[in-house]
């Protein structure tokens, strides 16, 4: 059986284009959400609606666009111990992201793929480096 190889930079890679595709839609969906609220407040008189929906899409677009930088300085480790802990990491918060995303909102199936893919992809590197780690170890 042949082995599957990995790299971690490939990993991170993946990870950075998901977070960069969940950044910019919940950015979009932040700014869709903040333009009907300025409509509606210039409908109604002295209508005054909740900034809770607002500032929620855009925490969650910027804990994204925080994590897709980690993924950038992540690719500059050599240490292969420490890519191993952080691929681990990275398996299990995609992991929960993507079982989160299938009680909450079981209808946003592409994203729940990407972050299947994702998870899937940095279980592989995991699985590279430990056999890595081995046969530097021999």
């Amino acid at each position: 059986m042949k082995k599957i190889n990995v790299p971690s930079k490939l990993s991170f890679i993946i990870s950075s284009v998901t977070s960069v595709i969940f950044v910019s839609y919940f950015a979009y969906k932040g700014f869709k959400v903040y333009f009907v609220q300025k409509a509606m407040d210039d409908t109604f008189i002295g209508g005054s609606s909740s900034d809770i929906t607002i500032t929620l899409w855009f925490a969650i677009s910027g804990v994204m666009a925080l994590s897709m930088f980690l993924f950038f300085q992540f690719t500059k480790i050599k240490d292969l111990n420490s890519e191993r802990t952080i691929q681990k990491g990275i398996f299990f918060g995609w992991t929960a992201i993507t079982i989160a995303m299938l009680i909450f909102i079981p209808s946003y199936i592409y994203f729940i793929l990407l972050t299947i893919i994702a998870s899937v992809v940095s279980l592989l590197s995991s699985i590279t480096l430990k056999h890595k780690i081995a046969e530097d170890l021999k």
